[in-house]
């Protein structure tokens, strides 16, 4: 096992939940349009929520790990690994937000797992 794995899981992980608080925070915000007549008043309401700023920290952690990772893995083998989040934002949108998940969706993810787990042999 490549001994930086964890440290590529953990940018992963702080990826997903960067995802899944602004995925929470829109939800709070609800439906709006992109207009001049309200972009102000809207650029606001998103910068101040909570679970946007939080999910923006998240980014820029992750982001700090991400080029601490480059810095020492070949980015062939760490860059496909960013795909778990994709596992981990679908499974959690389906559990926390009552997304549907149908076979066409579970079959995708059954893929992605296999190709990590393939890129994983490879360290």
């Amino acid at each position: 096992m490549n001994k930086y794995l964890p440290l590529i899981l953990a940018g992963v992980m702080l990826n997903a939940l960067a995802q899944l608080t602004l995925k929470q925070g829109m939800r709070t915000i609800g439906h709006f349009s992109f207009s001049m007549d309200n972009l102000l008043r809207m650029a606001t309401t998103i910068g101040f929520n909570p679970y946007v700023l939080t999910g923006l920290c998240c980014y820029v952690v992750s982001v700090v790990i991400w080029l601490l990772v480059l810095s020492r893995v070949e980015v062939s083998f760490a860059y496909p690994l960013l795909s778990v989040g994709y596992i981990v934002t679908a499974l959690a949108g389906w559990l926390l937000f009552d997304e549907s998940m149908n076979l066409l969706r579970w079959s995708g993810i059954g893929v992605i797992c296999f190709g990590v787990w393939l890129i994983t042999q490879t360290a």
